[in-house]
């Protein structure tokens, strides 16, 4: 098991391009960590996990379009709230139609 993450200035470009994410969009995980240009969708995990419930965390999602195990019912709900596109059969998201490339040109 991974130790408790130390908030520092990894943490805050996670978190700052988390808040940046418009409704209706959305960022994988490795998104996020290629953005940033450090760490990779689990560091971006841990961060989320451990800091991320000041922001719209239900716009971090798996790849596959798919909320995280323990997001899917309220994370969802969110997501068709602000008018996310929706795969068929309702339960991820249309990748294609709702990933956000990020804020501005990274650096």
């Amino acid at each position: 098991m991974l130790g408790r993450v130390e908030h520092t200035a990894y943490v805050e470009q996670v978190l700052a391009v988390v808040e940046a994410i418009p409704p209706g969009r959305v960022m994988s995980y490795g998104d996020i960590a290629e953005y940033v240009g450090e760490g990779g969708p689990r560091q971006v995990g841990r961060v989320m996990s451990e800091f991320g419930g000041g922001v719209p965390w239900w716009r971090v999602i798996r790849t596959d379009g798919s909320p995280p195990p323990s997001h899917e019912g309220e994370g969802l709900q969110r997501l068709r709230a602000e008018g996310a596109p929706l795969r068929p059969g309702g339960q991820r998201i249309d990748m294609r139609a709702a990933r956000w490339e990020g804020p501005v040109a990274p650096r």
